[in-house]
């Protein structure tokens, strides 16, 4: 049993500003207006920290069921994929998304089958696992007003870039991003201690 008030360890938050482990190594507006440029972005898990007066800004997201992916595939995934934070994946970027009131006015079947069945989205990643680890967060389960309906993190080492910027790209190309009314992508180093 949880108890009350126990941290939702499914919860990550974002806090970008001065201070964090990851280093911004570039922040870009592909589509909608940007968020507020930042040096540094802390990754928390589970319950944001009390003190955040100089965060430039705070962005939320959970890991909740899979919505879009079938038995089978959520078994190639769960074999293949790697946790995020090896000590290797010093590159990562979050992507911030925002869909369009055309893709959440589709019934779930539907959108199903612009993400997979059109677009390819499982299969594409599937391709890069596990040297591209992955964590797609949720925020329109946390708040009605998000400006973003999910975060997606992704880490992997200064030697899988090139096959990262591959997938990125091919998941771009798809008739799923075409539904995409905001897009911010930031990247991110892990400093040497």
């Amino acid at each position: 049993m949880t108890e009350i008030g126990a941290p939702n360890r499914r919860a990550t938050t974002f806090i970008g500003g001065n201070g964090g482990e990851w280093a911004v190594v570039s922040q870009r507006a592909l589509l909608g207006p940007p968020i507020a440029a930042v040096s540094r972005v802390a990754m928390i898990f589970g319950s944001t920290p009390g003190d955040c007066r100089d965060a430039a800004w705070i962005l939320r997201g959970v890991a909740t069921n899979d919505r879009y992916t079938t038995r089978e595939e959520k078994h190639s995934l769960v074999e293949k994929q790697v946790p995020i934070g090896r000590p290797e994946a010093t590159r990562a970027a979050l992507i911030l998304l925002r869909k369009n009131a055309d893709w959440w006015a589709m019934p779930q079947d539907e959108r199903r089958a612009v993400l997979e069945e059109q677009s390819h989205h499982i299969a594409i990643g599937l391709r890069y696992l596990p040297a591209v680890a992955r964590r797609l967060l949720h925020c329109r389960d946390l708040e009605s007003e998000a400006p973003f309906d999910f975060l997606g993190f992704l880490d992997f080492a200064p030697a899988d870039e090139v096959a990262f910027e591959d997938m990125l790209g091919q998941l771009r190309s798809t008739k799923e991003w075409s539904y995409m009314e905001r897009e911010i992508d930031i990247r991110l180093v892990k400093p040497d201690r």
